[in-house]
């Protein structure tokens, strides 16, 4: 891993803007100072807290004494070459997720006197990788849960996790076709526990046809389109025009064609999907009620139903502020369970119905925690804040006529801070405007429009250090922080580690992971490696709302500069892209362990990241041939006098262990 090195736009300048003013305070900066900016005890629901070093530490079973040190255990990763950027998965945090799940559902059936069980399925599109799998299935097999499939690949996947494990509930949602939907059929005859969800009615024809053909009394499930919609980025998924799902009117018709066929016994499990992340309980209470109240009238005319399938939705509180924003939920996993099993309970006690099986499938809840991604930062740009008034004095009188421009920057910047804040920031914006333009039109000079570009970010910078001592930054002013902050370049991709905050912009908690006992004095902004303009987050966690900068260290030559990204275990991997050939991170496995003596964890696995030849081979690239390519130019340019034979070896050599390099900078 390279050392730091840090580059500004326009001169070095001295420390600047703080997160609060030392005038405003008399203690100085605390760990629990930093634990309260960064939110980690309110996103991090116990998970995450802050050791005396000042360095965050993971708490995979919110237990104290289990506290793993994560500055140290990335300095130990590096020891061992495995650089950042790096995903670490720690088991037992996702084993204490599981374990929070099925305490909630087990504690609100005690509660509400609910008959029927309680299983969780895991959808494996979540998150694929094989580890992470193996985890789930392995803890599920003592907790009564389950996986769940979406596609061809993922069942024949999940088939073979569920290896001698008949009493695994297999939930197989998504489009099907033929071949998909006889694998269930003769899974379910080899004893399997899968369970077909009819997502449309061509569906039901060939599970019957294939049911009929191999002798098989299958379990089917149908997924009804319900009124109820959810809430957040995803509420269009869900609802009347959601992608998959009959109508009512077709779940009759689908009930009366079981009937005709003998099979009505047959259908045992019905299914809806509200959206991912519901972030209201409210609309979570309404649709598990409408379906309670389907399940009872369809159970009245003759259909074997014994499960109730809630689908997922079960969000995850990424900003810790506890409400009804995109990026959180106003509620919690026990309240979640208490009014799911109390809505069926209430209708089906009102049908005098017996109490049905639940599932959920409440996989970013499951698994989000698990996961986070490391990385370092490579280097950072700055807006300078000194005006360098004698420089821009002697560029001044160097001009045969200074723009009034200038002159009214000038003014701006030595009327405060007697003068109106956002009086003096209009007239600076103003200034700023009418030099641009002078200068598009030929009638500013270069030395003027850098002096202006210098003035306007020192009457900026003033501004904003002068409204922060003041405790207030006016709403006239809320984009100054964004304006002036540091641009510091990171060394990942979001296109391939956090998409969701590229594609929907979903916000995920972002901080350092050590240096926490220190101020951050920095604001700033996260750019990745890619070469796209959209490679940067730019939008932070900051309680039902987001906030546009980062506070961040001063970045200390030589040194590395760790921030962490967390609750990504959902959705991310998989849905990450090669964008600029930047592939798969390393990841690491990290469990509890109490040997004496020792850091307290172990490092059980490592799965290394793509090799710049492997990210080519998915581009139809053959490395070997690349290779030959470039030793035939190298070749010809050594007869050619343009390179001696040991520069040439020299640029074979780098090129060819280029190929087996890591894709992210080392």
């Amino acid at each position: 891993m390279a050392a730091i090195t840090s580059s500004s736009i326009g001169p070095p300048s001295a420390r600047l803007d703080h997160q609060r003013r030392a005038t405003d305070r008399p203690s100085p900066w605390t760990l629990d100072d930093s634990a309260r900016l960064y939110g980690l005890h309110d996103w991090g629901v116990g998970y995450f807290g802050v050791n005396d070093k000042g360095h965050l530490t993971v708490l995979p079973a919110k237990d104290p004494a289990q506290a793993i040190d994560l500055f140290e255990l990335v300095v130990s990763l590096g020891e061992r070459e495995i650089a950042t950027p790096v995903v670490i998965r720690f088991p037992d945090l996702l084993k204490h997720r599981l374990l929070e799940l099925r305490g909630a559902f087990d504690s609100a059936i005690r509660e509400h006197d609910f008959q029927g069980a309680y299983c969780c399925v895991y959808p494996i599109k979540v998150n694929q990788q094989r580890q992470l799998c193996e985890d789930i299935r392995d803890l599920g097999k003592g907790l009564g849960f389950g996986l769940e499939a979406g596609s061809k690949p993922e069942l024949l996947a999940v088939l073979g996790l569920t290896e001698n494990l008949p009493d695994m509930p297999i939930v197989c949602n998504g489009f099907k076709d033929s071949e998909f939907i006889e694998t269930v059929i003769l899974a379910t005859k080899l004893g399997r526990h899968a369970i077909p969800v009819v997502e449309r009615f061509s569906d039901l024809e060939l599970i019957v046809h294939h049911a009929k053909r191999y002798g098989v009394k299958p379990r089917i499930g149908v997924r009804v389109k319900p009124s109820a919609q959810g809430a957040g980025n995803w509420e269009s998924s869900s609802g009347m025009r959601s992608k998959f799902g009959l109508f009512v009117s077709e779940l009759i018709y689908a009930l009366d064609y079981l009937k005709k066929h003998g099979m009505a016994d047959c259908l045992n499990m019905i299914h809806f999907h509200i959206g991912s992340q519901v972030c209201d309980i409210r609309h979570i209470k309404a649709a598990v009620n409408e379906l309670a109240h389907i399940y009872a009238e369809l159970k009245r005319l003759g259909a074997g139903l014994d499960t109730i399938d809630i689908g997922g939705g079960l969000g995850v509180d990424y900003d810790g502020s506890q409400s009804a924003w995109a990026s959180s939920v106003n509620y919690t996993v026990a309240e979640y369970a208490r009014d799911v099993v109390y809505r069926i309970k209430s209708v089906c006690d009102a049908a005098e119905l017996p109490h049905p099986r639940i599932i959920s499938e409440s996989g970013r809840a499951m698994v989000a925690h698990s996961s986070m991604l490391v990385m370092d930062v490579v280097g950072k740009s700055r807006f300078a804040s000194d005006p360098e008034m004698e420089e821009t004095r002697d560029a001044m009188a160097r001009e045969k006529e200074v723009p009034q421009p200038v002159k009214d920057l000038i003014e701006a910047y030595e009327s405060l801070p007697k003068a109106n804040l956002v009086e003096v920031y209009h007239d600076a914006v103003l200034a700023r405007d009418e030099a641009m333009s002078l200068f598009n039109l030929g009638y500013m000079s270069l030395p003027m429009r850098a002096a202006v570009e210098r003035l306007f970010w020192a009457v900026g910078r003033k501004i904003l250090n002068l409204a922060s001592a003041r405790g207030e930054l006016p709403d006239d002013l809320t984009d100054l922080p964004q304006v002036l902050s540091d641009i510091y370049y990171v060394n990942f991709s979001v296109f391939q580690s956090m998409p969701d905050h590229w594609a929907i912009e979903q916000l995920f908690p972002i901080c350092p992971i050590h240096r926490l006992g220190e101020e951050p004095i920095r604001r700033g902004i996260l750019a990745d490696i890619t070469c796209d303009s959209d490679g940067q987050v730019d939008k932070f966690v900051d309680r039902r709302a987001s906030k546009p900068a980062l506070e961040l260290h001063e970045l200390r030559e030589g040194e590395h500069y760790y921030l962490g990204a967390f609750l990504l275990g959902a959705y991310q991997e998989v849905l990450g892209d090669l964008h600029n050939l930047f592939g798969d991170t390393h990841v690491v496995h990290v469990t509890l362990d109490d040997t004496p003596g020792g850091p307290g964890y172990s490092i059980d696995e490592v799965v290394e990241g793509d090799l710049v030849k492997e990210v080519l081979a998915y581009v139809q690239y053959d490395h070997e041939d690349l290779i030959q390519a470039m030793r035939r130019d190298v070749e010809r340019a050594v007869r050619a006098g343009k390179l001696s034979v040991p520069e040439g070896q020299s640029l074979l050599k780098f090129y060819d262990q280029g190929m087996e390099g890591y894709t992210y900078l080392e």
